[in-house]
């Protein structure tokens, strides 16, 4: 049952960390993350995707996939977002705002899912992808979305941000 779990996630592990080809680094940042995930935009709050602004993009970048996860939840990574073929000349994602095509979370649903862990601290990432290519077709699933987002990443950059429910 291990290996199964180790297998089912592993392209999202080698999405997340390393991988074999050389990928540039961006710089993402966000006025309303810091250490801790601000209520406002957890399951306890609104639940809407914070703001999020970035530069350093590399030429030859032709859209973005951004992809935000908890590394800590009970049965593994959880998936709170997908999003891709967002623009390439974009350089932000407002508060509440859909950039892109969605895939099904972990929650079963496109849109947004903020931090909601069971209880203790969980960490959350939130990745930023810049692909060479302009549009990655129509993802079904969060395999396709990381085995498609992985191919065509020439660029990343990640924001950490912790969310704690007693």
């Amino acid at each position: 049952m291990k290996l199964l779990y180790v297998l089912l996630l592993m392209p999202i592990i080698l999405l997340a960390g390393c991988t074999s080809k050389e990928v540039m680094k961006m710089k993402l940042e966000s006025p309303d993350l810091g250490e801790f995930v601000p209520a406002r935009f957890t399951c306890d709050g609104e639940d809407i995707n914070p703001e999020l602004r970035w530069s350093e993009v590399p030429e030859g970048t032709k859209s973005f996939a951004l992809m935000v996860w908890d590394p800590d939840a009970p049965m593994g990574t959880f998936i709170h977002w997908m999003v891709y073929n967002i623009p390439a000349d974009k350089r932000e994602i407002k508060q509440g705002e859909i950039p892109g095509k969605q895939v099904i979370n972990d929650f079963g649903k496109e849109n947004y899912g903020g931090p909601c862990p069971p209880s203790g601290t969980h960490r959350y990432f939130f990745t930023l992808y810049a692909l060479d290519v302009e549009d990655l077709g129509d993802i079904k699933d969060k395999h396709e979305f990381t085995s498609k987002v992985e191919e065509h990443t020439i660029a990343k950059a990640e924001i950490m941000s912790k969310y704690s429910r007693p």
